[in-house]
């Protein structure tokens, strides 16, 4: 796999280090195991759908948690019986735990199953504070006010 080196960007950049340091993880970890499949896809311009193919666990053998920019979906099967005889397993019944880093202001909304799917939809809500806000410019004059998005501003 290529390794980029990322040195160049850290000296003419501020205030990215978090996002170095994930793709130097993310690098890391797409070596790692591929179960269970999913699929990532934009439903809206704000909202997101993760879908998981979980075929085999049941919704109690599935735990999903939100923490700090990072949504861990895990899944653990109970004990089967001891009762059949399996001649040949295809269907993967083994523990999983699949990360994923989500951006500032996404949250989990619902979390669904569906034929063996497992459907988690995400929005992402920006605060008021933090979405851009027009200023109006006007003429050079100190006695004139200043519109800036609904407040007026005496200089």
């Amino acid at each position: 796999m290529r390794h980029f080196d990322l040195t160049p960007l850290y000296r003419s950049t501020v205030g990215f280090d978090r996002l170095f340091s994930m793709l130097d993880a993310k690098g890391a970890e797409q070596q790692g195991s591929a179960y269970p499949p999913y699929n990532i896809e934009r439903t809206g311009e704000s909202s997101y759908r993760i879908t998981m193919a979980v075929a085999g666990f049941k919704e109690d053998e599935l735990t999903i948690e939100a923490k700090e920019h990072v949504l861990t979906v895990s899944g653990e099967k109970h004990p089967e019986g001891e009762d059949k005889e399996v001649l040949y397993r295809g269907i993967a019944s083994r523990a999983f735990e699949r990360r994923f880093q989500i951006a500032e202001y996404v949250k989990v909304i619902t979390a669904s199953m569906e034929h063996g799917l497992l459907h988690i939809d995400l929005i992402r809500e920006i605060p008021e504070a933090k979405k851009p806000r027009k200023i109006d410019i006007t003429s050079g004059d100190k006695t004139e006010h200043k519109q800036i998005e609904g407040e007026t501003v005496a200089h």
